[in-house]
């Protein structure tokens, strides 16, 4: 019996470039293959934010319910990009809704036996949150620029 490991695939996907191997091997070991049909809902606004996602194929639209507009999509992600950081962060709750837009193919991330490694290797820890907090920072600055133009800049 072949048992093949995601080690490969995480391995070429940029948001693990320059991971050392070590960290690489205990990444891999939270890791799993998961699809999504077209309009399937991956995770909902309020429930526990168990994992995070890095989409393979697909695409995944990111949405919040506005009181006046109703649900509004501030985010889509696509092949190569990292969905959730909700499970780094205390209360470990999703803020958002998310649902495919296409069919979609992603890793999926265990967020409780991240944290956990990441308790236990505070060098793991650091890229993690490096990393993350790149992604959020691009994101909110997106959500801005999307909010100025879709309530247009006072003066």
């Amino acid at each position: 019996m072949t048992t093949t490991t995601l080690e490969p695939i995480i391995r070429e996907q940029p948001f693990f470039s320059g991971f050392e191997d070590k960290y690489l091997k205990l990444i891999v070991s939270c890791a799993k293959n998961v699809r999504f049909d077209e309009g399937d809902l991956v995770f909902r606004e309020g429930d526990p934010a168990n994992q995070f996602y890095l989409i393979r194929e697909g695409m995944v639209a990111v949405h919040v319910m506005a009181s006046q507009k109703g649900l509004v999509t501030v985010q889509t992600v696509g092949q190569g990009d990292i969905l959730g950081w909700s499970w780094l962060f205390p209360p470990y709750r999703w803020h958002f809704d998310a649902r495919t837009v296409r069919p979609t193919r992603a890793l999926a991330f265990d967020g409780k036996c991240l944290r956990t490694k990441c308790e236990q290797d505070h060098g793991l820890g650091y890229e993690f949150l490096k990393r993350f907090t790149r992604i959020v920072v691009e994101r909110l600055e997106a959500t801005r620029l999307q909010l100025l133009d879709v309530y247009g800049a006072h003066s």
